[in-house]
């Protein structure tokens, strides 16, 4: 094959890994109202479905680098705190139906998982780089690990007033950076390989931050500790057996 048509084939590939993070809506279909309870426990659950996923990212990226995966997670960390501090300062912008605290939390959830792709992206390029068998893998990893984080998105934005569709939409829009990154990350694997531990720990640290800064405190609002705690763990479980199950 040769490297036009496989540029293509990467592009592609990516492309769906982030149309499958639109996926994690679709259980919100068949549920129209939460409860202050629930809502909490929402936020529990996407909590723990984070938490996993930046376990498994600390994990990847230590096993290549850890000293890089530890400097990702240091930036990350310092600018989640930076992002946060200007959009207070400064007020958050609308999205779309939501508006002040919650616009303000949308827009930091969104953000880290937005940078959160742009390291999937990396990964899938790289693997590309590998040859056409491993890359379909990792993709098709990536793309079914694509779908509960769409679903930690949602549990997000959709409680707090915005459509499932919209939610569905934005969830997509955090995972455009892969099919951006996949396809230089490919054409050039031996330049972006070394840095794509720093993008795996920039993404856990940010969003390791975002689950004891913002989902956790919300979570406690309407839940008892211990309802919230068995939430984390169960989700935490559940995906790191996901995880597991896939690798």
């Amino acid at each position: 094959m040769s490297v036009e048509a496989t540029v293509w084939v990467v592009f592609v590939a990516a492309m769906i890994t982030a149309i499958a993070t639109g996926l994690g809506a679709l259980p919100f279909l068949f549920v129209k109202q939460f409860s202050p309870r629930w809502l909490s426990l929402f936020n529990a659950l996407a909590a723990g479905l984070m938490l996993a996923a930046s376990h498994s990212l600390v994990g990847e990226g230590s096993g290549d680098a850890p000293w890089l995966t530890l400097l990702g997670m240091a930036l990350g960390l310092l600018l989640v705190v930076v992002s946060d501090r200007i959009i207070s300062r400064r007020g958050a912008p609308d999205v779309n139906e939501l508006s002040g605290a919650n616009a303000r939390k949308a827009l930091l959830i969104l953000g880290i998982m937005t940078i959160h792709s742009f390291a999937e992206g990396v990964g899938v390029g790289v693997s590309y780089g590998g040859g056409e068998s491993l890359g379909m893998f990792i993709s098709a990893a990536i793309a079914i690990h694509n779908i509960p984080e769409g679903l930690a998105i949602s549990l997000v934005l959709i409680p707090r007033g915005m459509s499932v569709l919209k939610a569905g939409g934005w969830s997509i829009f955090t995972s455009l950076p892969q099919p951006l990154m996949a396809v230089p990350a490919f054409l050039f694997v031996t330049w972006f390989a070394p840095f794509l531990p720093v993008g795996l720990g920039i993404a856990a640290g940010a969003m390791m931050w975002m689950v004891f800064a913002e989902l956790l405190p919300d979570a406690l609002k309407d839940a008892s500790p211990g309802a919230v705690a068995t939430t984390v763990v169960l989700a935490f479980f559940c995906m790191y057996a996901f995880q597991y199950a896939m690798h």
